[in-house]
């Protein structure tokens, strides 16, 4: 048979012509007896059928790939290679001439391009079979002649081994249904197993000859080894890595700088992740301050035992954007108050919808002469001098030249239905682990104030002391329809690292944020960046601003919920979001299971009051 003188040639024994007769001596009766490798190797017997070979008591059936889709992604056979099973693997990679293979495509395009004229001149609908293959054709061969692409023939075989019949059927249907929902489709080696069987032992021998047409990319995509290991001694745990489910460990803490950007549609599990990781690091000793625009956090800074302050115009939680931060041991006081007046100067830009250059500097002045009434100056130990108030504000600004319009505009935040937001002294302290700002309430006209706002009180607070902080903004993009709103955020993201403070910024579109000159500074400024399901209608403009491939393009398309790219520095993965059953309790933003929670927490208090009730025991006859 084939097969064995193939096997005896490999090893160096041909096989015998004819019989001889020859005199066995002592010495030659022991060495006969000796196995060689092949003795070991081969099999005790072989059969071959037209469908399979049996191999003693296996049965092997060989498999080649006929036909793969237009568009393939990453890691595509690792679900194969990823089986419980026994089977063996032959890739074969035969490389093309170019030179031979851009004239065959001339032909080849002119070919079509007369199929798609003859169509047209006879008054026929365009074929858009046709016209997919010109484009593909004609970009497949401007390839070729710029050196991005290189043409290979390539062959794979698949062998499955079974116990019976019914074993390897159910190994054939399995391995049939992962490839076939893939659009790769596979053929039994009819009446050429033996030929398989060669094709896929290690000799190195193509047998079958079995070979598509390839260029590099989705050839490329045949290897399974194309995920970087995101494992290490130290940080959180941020999900699997769906290409080899290696755990994806990370300590943002050890980038060049700490920030990261959430990218995702609604209902993508953005918010799942966003607090899945602020409950992981609560356990390692981190402070983290959220600014909650939808009220999503309220249980998670309950079950924490952190602190919910409801920000909105009839809330008892105020803050005074005039309030100072303490300067540290390596800053001077004259510093401190300069960057503070600046941003003041950015929020009422935001409050009073513009200010031209002449209301700039009467704010500027304003705003000195405020301080100055408190005795705070640029040469003044005001760490314990009260800070002034809007009201203060108005009364100064109300006695200089050319502010009429000023204080026309601004006696709606001092005397107007928007006096109780901001014209009253701080009633806010974040001296927990874990603090959520909530602006749900607020009306959509004040949001960008009410963020700029906190966001300023917690910069200056993350100033006071060094420690390792997580501030999360959630819908960011309300933030960035303001320019100094979107400077003053982006000025967190780059100043941060110096204070220890990592900023996540959360958008549900990366438009909305690109919108704003300051959104892919942001973007590029944060080491981390985690993108889950993208809209069809995003997804493009996310492909082209994060450089993804086209595989990875539709990995975000495709991906379930808690699915998608997490980067960190130059690696990324897919990864999948995992939680624990009690993790998923605390953080889940399903309404069903969100009312569910409240209905239990609800029974039992109301089980505890009726237990901690006093018991009634009704007087007896000698009491009376």
């Amino acid at each position: 048979m084939d097969i064995l003188n193939t096997l005896g040639a490999l090893f160096g024994k041909k096989g015998k012509k004819e019989a001889e007769i020859t005199p066995i001596l002592p010495h030659e009766i022991y060495q006969s007896s000796v196995l060689e490798l092949k003795d070991i190797v081969a099999p005790s017997a072989l059969k071959v059928s037209p469908r399979e070979i049996e191999l003693g008591g296996k049965i092997a059936r060989t498999f080649f790939v006929i036909s793969y889709p237009r568009f393939i992604s990453d890691s595509w056979f690792a679900p194969i290679i990823d089986l419980d099973r026994i089977f063996d693997i032959s890739i074969f990679i035969h490389p093309i001439d170019t030179a031979g293979a851009l004239r065959g495509f001339q032909k080849k395009v002119a070919e079509v391009q007369s199929q798609i004229m003859l169509r047209e001149q006879k008054g026929l609908v365009r074929d858009p079979v046709l016209d997919t293959a010109y484009r593909d054709l004609e970009d497949l061969r401007d390839k070729l002649q710029q050196a991005q692409e290189r043409l290979f023939d390539f062959g794979l075989y698949i062998t499955v081994y079974g116990d019976d019949e019914t074993d390897i059927n159910r190994a054939e249907t399995e391995i049939r249904s992962i490839l076939e929902s893939k659009l790769v489709h596979i053929r039994p080696a009819q009446f050429q197993q033996e030929s398989g069987f060669l094709s896929i032992a290690p000799f190195g021998i193509d047998s079958l000859s079995v070979h598509s047409k390839l260029s590099s990319s989705p050839l490329s995509s045949i290897f399974p080894f194309v995920s970087f290991d995101l494992t290490s001694n130290q940080g959180i745990l941020y999900g699997i890595n769906r290409h080899n489910a290696s755990l994806v460990l990370f300590d943002r803490f050890t980038m060049e700088n700490y920030n990261s950007v959430i990218f995702a549609k609604s209902g993508s599990g953005k918010s799942f992740t966003t607090k899945l990781e602020i409950l992981r690091s609560l356990m390692f000793d981190i402070d983290v301050i959220v600014i909650d625009p939808e009220r999503e956090y309220e249980f998670l800074a309950e079950a924490t035992g952190g602190r919910y302050f409801n920000i909105s115009l009839t809330s008892e939680h105020h803050i005074n954007p005039f309030d100072l931060p303490i300067p540290r041991e390596d800053e001077s006081p004259s510093d401190v108050l300069r960057s503070n007046i600046i941003s003041l100067v950015g929020l009422f830009r935001l409050m009073l919808g513009g200010l031209t250059p002449e209301e700039d500097s009467i704010v500027d002045r304003a705003i000195s002469e405020t301080y100055a009434l408190k005795d705070i100056t640029p040469d003044s130990d005001f760490s314990h001098a009260p800070p002034p108030l809007l009201s203060d504000f108005e009364l100064v600004l109300a006695g200089m030249e050319g502010s009429d319009s000023l204080v026309s505009r601004i006696a709606k935040y001092t005397k107007g239905t928007w006096s109780g937001f901001i014209n009253r002294p701080t009633s806010v302290d974040i001296n927990k682990k874990f603090v959520v700002f909530s602006i749900r309430d607020m009306e959509d006209e004040l949001k960008p104030v009410a963020m700029y706002i906190v966001t300023h009180y917690v910069w200056n607070a993350v100033r006071k002391e060094l420690r390792k902080r997580i501030l999360v903004v959630d819908e960011a993009h309300v933030m960035m329809q303001s320019e100094d709103a979107a400077s003053f955020l982006f000025g967190l993201a780059k100043r941060g690292r110096k204070y220890y403070l990592a900023l996540t910024t959360i958008s549900q579109d990366v438009g909305d944020l690109l919108n704003s000159p300051y959104g892919l500074p942001i973007i590029t400024n944060s080491s981390i960046q985690l993108l889950l399901r993208q809209s069809p209608t995003s997804i493009d403009l996310v492909q082209k601003t994060f450089n993804l491939s086209d595989e990875e393009k539709f990995l975000l398309l495709e991906s379930d919920v808690g699915e998608g790219i997490f980067f960190a520095g130059l690696k990324h993965v897919a990864i999948k979001i995992i939680a624990s059953y009690t993790e998923q309790q605390i953080i889940t933003s399903d309404p069903s299971q969100v009312l569910a929670i409240k209905r239990a927490k609800k029974e039992y208090s109301e089980s505890q009051i009726r237990n901690e009730a006093p018991e009634v025991i009704a007087p007896t006859k000698s009491e009376n």
